[in-house]
């Protein structure tokens, strides 16, 4: 039978017997059950491996941390840079007009480099020093430069022309030279640890 009895006709002795070795298996199970009633429950991943569930909350909670700075930076990028520089300085300037007093005096230097530095429209030296500005900044122009891919090095460490293409197209006399600098330094180093090896 599915209770581990024997089925059919049993003498009393036989029948003590099973319900002696039934009560007996039950008491041993009974100890497995308390034991197991309060264990903590293991998990496992794919593999078998026990899994640390404390270590990978820790984890995914450092990840959505991580994940939030970084969504913070972008909608920091998103409104422009700029644009909350600018809006700082202007709450900065507000505080620092509201804290002045509200009669302004004709020796308030804030107010004469505020005044000075408005254009008014029809303000005739107004041209003149804009023409002049425009001048000085002609004269300071300065000539084009090579703004591309780090061009290969050469003996006298000259920036190629503004208008070179990038392409290299030397005999490789250059490339030769600093390998060859290059292993004569090795080799004088190599024999001064050589020389000086036994001291």
């Amino acid at each position: 039978m599915l209770s581990g009895v024997k089925a059919g006709l049993v003498s009393a002795d036989v029948l003590r017997r099973e319900q002696q070795e039934l009560r007996r298996h039950e008491r041993n199970n009974k100890r497995l059950e308390e034991e197991s009633r309060h264990a903590m429950t293991i998990f496992r991943d794919k593999s078998g491996r026990k899994r640390d569930l404390a270590q990978e909350w820790l984890e995914q909670r450092q990840k959505a941390e991580a994940e939030s700075e970084r969504d913070k930076q972008y909608a920091k990028w998103g409104k422009g840079l700029a644009q909350e520089r600018q809006q700082q300085q202007n709450v900065e300037d507000a505080i620092k007009e509201m804290q002045k007093p509200l009669a302004r005096y004709i020796d308030d230097q804030d107010l004469d480099r505020m005044l000075r530095e408005q254009e008014r429209e029809g303000d005739p030296m107004a041209d003149f020093i804009k023409k002049r500005k425009a001048k000085e900044n002609r004269e300071k122009k300065e000539k084009p430069r090579y703004n591309g891919p780090a061009p290969p090095l050469n003996r006298f460490n000259i920036w190629p022309g503004h208008r070179w293409d990038g392409v290299d197209r030397s005999n490789g006399f250059e490339q030769q030279r600093f390998a060859r600098m290059a292993n004569k330094k090795a080799v004088q180093e190599l024999a001064y640890k050589w020389s000086v090896e036994d001291m």
